[in-house]
């Protein structure tokens, strides 16, 4: 049996639950509070970090290849790419320009363009950060082989 004991198999998936609609909160409120993506994106990996602790590394099928975070990573950058290049294509000729309409300040949709930056690195954040967690943990299964 490889992971944890029971009692910490059961209590992961709440408290991995928890932490990953925290992370989303951090990520939608990021232009409201202090947070934002890069805060967002390292507690949602945290959420899936733990999870992999809790139930062991083969409970994932975990492989050589840690393809599915890498790629999340790269789609994700590229979106922030593709949304700094838009605001070129809308006629501002500014480089990351606000072009989407702003609401009243303080309100969640009162930001323009900030929130959509704020979801695509949460993503590419998370992504990172859990494709390093994946290869050292792979490495660690490797070596100990």
């Amino acid at each position: 049996m490889e992971g944890m004991s029971t009692i910490v198999k059961r209590v992961t998936p709440l408290l991995a639950g928890l932490i990953f609609l925290y992370g989303i909160y951090i990520i939608l409120h990021g232009h409201l509070t202090p947070g934002g993506g890069f805060a967002g994106g390292a507690i949602i990996a945290g959420a899936f970090i733990l999870l992999i602790l809790a139930f062991g590394s083969s409970a994932l099928n975990l492989k050589k290849e840690v393809a599915g975070s890498s790629n999340t990573e790269s789609i994700a950058l590229l979106m922030v790419v593709v949304l700094a290049l838009m605001a070129l294509l809308f006629g501002t000729k500014v480089f990351f320009f606000n072009y989407l309409p702003k609401g009243e300040p303080g309100e969640l949709l009162s930001a323009g363009v900030i929130p959509l930056y704020n979801i695509f690195i949460g993503i590419e954040v998370a992504g990172a950060i859990l494709t390093i967690f994946l290869a050292l943990v792979i490495f660690k299964e490797e070596s100990s082989k």
